[in-house]
C-alpha cells in the first residue's frame, strides 16, 4: 500500500502558477479519495492554517490557462467556482485535517514528488554552473561544444501567442 499513487502521476499534478508550485484542489481531492467539495468544506472550516502562502484560489485568467494545459481539468472550464490552488506547504497542512489513512499515505506521495522536482531542479543548476566553470577554465577552441551543450540543456523558449481570429487593420 506504500504505492498507493505513483509519483510519476503526483508530478504531473503540480504546475507553476505565480512562481510557486502548486497543486489543485480538485486534483488533491481525487488523490486523496474524497469529493472536491469535502476537501473545500474542510478547508473553509479551517482557513486559519492556510495563510496566502499556503493556498489561494486562482484567478480566472489562471484557471483557463490551467484548464487549457491540462486535459484532465476541462471540466473546470464551465465552472463558476475558482479551485484553490495549494503549495507545497498548504499540501502538508492539508494532512492535518484530513485524518484518513490513505490521506496520510497520498501526503507522503506528494512529499516526495515535490521533494523529487526539486532534486532535479538543483541538479540542472548544478549541471549549468559546472559548464560555465568548464567554459572559463578551457580556451574557445571548445567554444562551439560548450555552445551546444548549452542549447541542449536550455529549455525551449515559449512560443509566441499569436490571437486568433481576423483582425481589421
Amino acid at each position: 500500500m506504500s504505492e498507493l499513487v505513483p509519483v510519476a502521476k503526483i508530478e504531473n499534478r503540480i504546475f507553476q502558477v505565480r512562481g510557486k508550485k502548486v497543486m489543485i484542489g480538485m486534483d488533491l481531492a481525487e488523490l486523496y479519495g474524497v469529493p472536491t467539495k469535502a476537501l473545500n468544506q474542510a478547508v473553509k472550516r479551517n482557513l486559519k492554517r492556510f495563510p496566502d502562502d499556503f493556498m489561494f484560489k486562482l484567478t480566472e485568467e489562471e484557471k483557463r490557462e490551467v484548464v487549457t494545459n491540462c486535459d484532465h481539468l476541462k471540466h473546470l472550464k464551465f465552472s463558476p467556482q475558482l479551485p484553490y490552488a495549494f503549495t507545497e506547504q498548504g499540501v502538508a497542512m492539508l494532512s492535518s485535517i484530513l485524518n484518513s489513512e490513505r490521506a496520510i499515505l497520498v501526503n507522503i506521495q506528494i512529499m516526495r514528488a515535490f521533494a523529487s522536482m526539486r532534486r532535479v531542479a538543483l541538479t540542472y543548476v548544478g549541471l549549468k554552473r559546472k559548464i560555465d566553470e568548464m567554459e572559463k577554465k578551457y580556451d574557445s577552441q571548445f567554444g562551439i561544444v560548450f555552445k551546444t551543450i548549452r542549447q541542449l540543456i536550455e529549455p525551449p523558449p515559449e512560443p509566441s501567442k499569436r490571437r486568433i481570429g481576423f483582425k481589421a487593420d
